[in-house]
């Protein structure tokens, strides 16, 4: 049986207890051991992190003690997937580069705030995301600094800022360690949707090893479609 972490707390606006919830759920319904901690030394120990499949951080903004950081870092490089959405994972910590190294992205502003409505376009068509078609959202549109390396499999498109592209989901390796993201999921409820909801619940499982192949669209590719 898979073994996954989920660690939650920070801001509170983002309902971190309730998407931890919805993310034990998901994972158990496909046959995970969860555990759930509601504190950051909950990665404090290195030995344990790297017996698990999967860790899923959900702690937006807050700040993380070098003794807690260190260990979660060298799990994920030895193998360990990661996986989260919105700011629980792209937005925690602000001070720690290394953090958003491994992420693949650093949220840095949500033009509009809360309450925009948008569209997400799927680009890539994958275990992920396989039977998704584009759709929209109500909620926050993150505007990010992305890493060249992500593989992407969905976009969004800030027309006010020159139609720029963004990168909505995306997976990338840190170390041996498989990482996935997406930026969804403002509150529980937007988690909750279907659509955001089955990328999260197969980019966990892709995380964790389920499927032995690359997911999403270069990067530089996306700019040239």
């Amino acid at each position: 049986m898979k073994k996954a972490l989920i660690v939650y707390g920070g801001w509170d606006g983002h309902e971190p207890a309730q998407v931890s919830e919805l993310c034990e759920a998901a994972l158990k319904r496909n046959s995970f051991e969860v555990e759930r901690s509601d504190t950051l030394d909950a990665f404090l120990d290195l030995d344990k992190l790297k017996r698990l499949d999967l860790i899923v951080p959900i702690w937006t903004m807050g700040s993380i003690k070098r003794e807690q950081l260190g260990p979660v870092l060298e799990a994920v490089r030895s193998g360990v997937g990661i996986a989260g959405c919105h700011g629980g994972m792209g937005d925690a910590f602000r001070q720690e580069t290394e953090w958003q190294f491994m992420c693949g992205g650093q949220w840095v502003a949500h033009p509009g705030n809360d309450g925009r409505l948008y569209t997400v376009e799927i680009i890539d068509h994958n275990p992920i995301t396989q039977g998704l078609a584009d759709f929209e959202v109500r909620s926050e549109k993150y505007y990010m600094h992305v890493d060249p390396a992500i593989r992407v499999m969905a976009i969004t498109r800030f027309e006010d800022y020159g139609d720029t592209i963004m990168p909505v989901t995306w997976t990338k390796t840190y170390g041996r360690g498989r990482v996935f993201y997406t930026s969804l999921g403002h509150h529980a409820d937007i988690v909750a949707m279907p659509q955001t909801m089955q990328m999260l619940e197969r980019g966990m499982l892709w995380a964790a090893g389920q499927w032995q192949t690359d997911m999403g669209i270069p990067f530089a590719q996306v700019y040239c479609r």
